[in-house]
């Protein structure tokens, strides 16, 4: 019988919206999916190791894959290169593989315009005021830093319009709960899994004939 195919999760919020705690929770609570790892210009942080949370490389290094058309999608942020590689997503869910792509809007138009079937989804703060709180309790940045995400965050929530979800991450635990029906709705549906379920049917018919 043929497998269903696996569905390229794209998910995007500003920095403080909560995306990476969310993804996190999805990735340990919910079965068959996980994180695409991303090429990345700049260095490891505390704790990052290579295959795991990015590919570090070189700048020429990736200018050299971007060239060898080697991305769905890349883009430059705060200086730093990062990019998702095209043929690996792609062979792991043809096995059935679901994978979620934590990438900003910009990276999401490049994948919805290259890979039909992605699935873009939104995170939204509840309000500006906890957007701000949440960078600042992180304290991993400067102040300087943190005014210029604060600024980024004005782009990137403009572009909410452009994503098939919206998810609002005033409570964790809702959150969680509204993307996680996301990814099962979306699984379940005849359009997208065509090819799995024409055999099942089949299937299913050829039974009766006995």
């Amino acid at each position: 019988m043929t497998n269903k195919n696996g569905t390229l999760f794209i998910i995007a919020a500003p920095s403080g919206a909560g995306k990476t705690s969310l993804i996190k929770s999805l990735v340990s609570e919910v079965d068959n999916i996980d994180v695409s790892i991303s090429y990345t210009t700049r260095k490891p942080r505390q704790g990052e190791k290579e295959g795991k949370a990015y590919f570090f490389v070189e700048e020429n290094e990736f200018n050299d894959l971007i060239n060898k058309n080697h991305f769905i999608e890349y883009a430059k942020v705060f200086n730093n290169y990062y990019g998702t590689p095209k043929d690996w997503v792609e062979e792991e869910m043809r096995t059935g593989k679901n994978f979620i792509l934590e990438i900003d809007w910009q990276g999401a138009k490049q994948v919805k315009s290259k890979l039909q079937g992605s699935v873009s989804i939104f995170i939204l703060p509840p309000d500006y005021d906890t957007l701000r709180a949440r960078l600042v309790g992180r304290q991993n940045d400067t102040q300087k830093i943190i005014d210029r995400r604060m600024s980024a965050a004005k782009e990137e929530i403009s572009h909410y319009k452009e994503f098939d979800y919206i998810v609002i991450n005033d409570n964790f635990e809702q959150a969680l709960a509204e993307i996680k029906s996301i990814l099962t709705a979306t699984n379940l549906g005849s359009c997208r899994q065509s090819g799995f379920y024409e055999s099942f049917v089949d299937k299913i018919l050829k039974q009766q004939e006995k």
